[in-house]
């Protein structure tokens, strides 16, 4: 059921993976191509904010907080997993794997070093300032249009 709450929690979502989308962007190799990197994690940041963060508003602002802190976990972790999945099809393609179960294990080698690159400390402060304001904002949303 569409709320507000879940609109502004999609919202939310959607600028903070837009913004560290162009911060790991800004930081990665020189001359690489990202293709659709910022819009996949756009639509990511929709489906995280609609399904995790929406639903669980209105419990109070300490669990606003945490909802927040909930959502931009899901988000760095689909972000991480899809990313992921990407690349080892691409390279899936090109035969860079010798079966099924390696091809498998590389999905989570590939998260593993893209989530390397979220180490920085302006992404961190990102993700962690956007949680907590995702959070409030949501929780604001749904005191304020029930």
């Amino acid at each position: 059921m569409p709320t507000a709450s879940r609109l502004v929690a999609a919202l939310c979502l959607l600028v903070i993976a837009f913004l560290v989308s162009s911060m790991i962007i800004d930081n990665g190799e020189e001359g690489k191509s990202y293709g659709s990197f910022t819009y996949v994690n756009m639509v990511l940041g929709i489906v995280c904010g609609w399904v995790i963060m929406g639903k669980r508003a209105g419990r109070g602002w300490t669990a606003g907080v945490n909802n927040g802190l909930t959502g931009v976990v899901a988000l760095v972790f689909w972000g991480l997993f899809v990313q992921g999945t990407y690349e080892m099809f691409s390279q899936a393609m090109r035969h860079r794997f010798g079966g099924p179960f390696e091809a498998l294990l590389a999905i989570f080698k590939i998260g593993v070093g893209y989530g390397e690159q979220l180490l920085t400390p302006e992404i961190l402060i990102t993700l962690g300032i956007g949680a907590v304001v995702s959070g409030v904002l949501t929780e604001i949303a749904v005191r304020r249009w029930r």
